[in-house]
């Protein structure tokens, strides 16, 4: 995943840990599915980027899905969108 001029390297490095321990608490330590859907390139591949984005940020209602933006802003949650679709890496 390229480096965002927007992030640090040690805050991409925290959102990597982020996605792998409190993201895959529910989708899967693998990002593979569980609770919530897989979060791979493959399950989001038609997903709209403004929908996810908007997921992470706002949560999803009647779902245990959280909204994450006291914790994360929206450039952040763009940058996390991108890496799933590529790929997320594991933790650095």
């Amino acid at each position: 995943m390229a480096d965002s001029p927007h992030l640090s390297l040690e805050r991409q490095r925290e959102l990597v840990s982020f996605v792998r321990q409190d993201c895959g608490s529910c989708h899967g330590m693998r990002l593979t599915g569980g609770l919530g859907p897989a979060l791979t390139p493959d399950a989001l591949k038609d997903k709209p980027i403004a929908a996810l984005i908007s997921t992470i940020l706002q949560g999803r209602a009647g779902t245990p899905m959280p909204p994450w933006n006291k914790f994360l802003s929206e450039s952040e949650a763009t940058w996390i969108v991108d890496g799933l679709q590529k790929g997320f890496p594991d933790a650095r």
